[in-house]
């Protein structure tokens, strides 16, 4: 014991170099000096952390090691900031960028909704046309025609009714007049079912040749707010970066969904409206053809009748 106390009284003069020494080269002395600031054997036996040397030894507190978030099938969360799913951009993206893709996501709704409303129109139309068609066809009169069609608000019908009340208001007048007058009576009809067939498809052309420019001016503006993003973060990480850019991405993505339905849907309808037209053009045909029969018909008889009554 009395060594041990010179030895420390010792120590405590010495430099710091010969502390650190005499800490290293005789850890029984650091030992004995930790013991009488540990309350219990157990605490001085342990090893301490103020000794440079033991620090080499020890390993690591668990307070010092970083945490990290928790690893879901090999992707780190930590690594990825935003939802990159479709709702999640629409969530995350710019106030502009959410109304343009708004703006696209109506006019994608109202295009289906024109599609599903125009091609149950058309296709009635043109059914019933037909039907009527092949009536007036195995018509021999007008009159006949008219009773077989009767008074409806289509084409057909129209065609039949405007022929009847031409040739009863012409009555006694020449037949190429009535010929001429009746025709012109078709035309219109022709032109009112064509106005009738495309409307609604004008909408369609605007939403496809509209949406792309649309959802590129969404995308301009999000990679807009990306690089100023990236110029506050000072950071050019691809998980800083890549969220942004996607999000500006989605519009127009969002744009060509609108666009490429709308110019399909109004492809098709331009066809079936061009054959609906050749329909309703037949039905005129066959109605004018009755005129004309009833017409030469009423010439007909009257030679007779004059040389009856010679």
């Amino acid at each position: 014991m009395v060594r041990l106390a010179m030895l420390s009284r010792l120590c405590r003069g010495a430099s710091p170099s010969w502390s650190r020494w005499s800490a290293c080269r005789c850890p029984w002395a650091a030992r004995w000096r930790s013991a009488r600031r540990w309350s219990s054997p157990a605490e001085a036996a342990a090893p301490s952390r103020s000794n440079p040397c033991n620090l080499r030894r020890l390993p690591p507190s668990p307070s010092s090691r970083p945490r990290r978030l928790p690893v879901e099938h090999g992707v780190d969360r930590s690594t990825l900031p935003h939802d990159l799913s479709p709702i999640g951009m629409f969530t995350n993206a710019d106030v502009v960028v959410k109304g343009v893709i708004g703006i696209l996501a109506a006019a994608s709704i109202i295009t289906w909704a024109i599609f599903l409303s125009k091609t149950l129109e058309l296709a009635a139309l043109r059914h019933r046309t037909r039907a009527r068609g092949e009536r007036v066809a195995r018509s021999r009169t007008l009159a006949e025609a008219e009773a077989q069609v009767g008074r409806r608000n289509d084409p057909a019908s129209r065609l039949v009714q405007a022929a009847v009340e031409e040739v009863s208001l012409s009555s006694g007048l020449s037949a190429e007049g009535i010929k001429e007058r009746v025709a012109s009576r078709f035309e219109r009809i022709e032109s009112r079912a064509g106005r009738d067939m495309i409307r609604g498809t004008a909408v369609l052309a605007t939403v496809g040749s509209l949406s792309p420019f649309i959802g590129l001016f969404g995308t301009v503006w999000g990679i807009m707010n990306s690089f100023i993003g990236i110029s506050q973060a000072n950071t050019t990480n691809l998980a800083v970066v890549a969220p942004g850019i996607a999000e500006a991405l989605f519009a127009t993505a969002i744009g060509l969904v609108a666009a490429i339905p709308a110019v399909l849907f109004y492809n098709v309808f331009a066809r079936i409206i061009a054959g609906n037209k050749a329909v309703i053009a037949d039905v005129a045909a066959e109605t004018m053809r009755l005129v004309s029969r009833d017409l030469d018909r009423a010439d007909a008889r009257g030679p007779s009748r004059l040389a009856a009554a010679e």
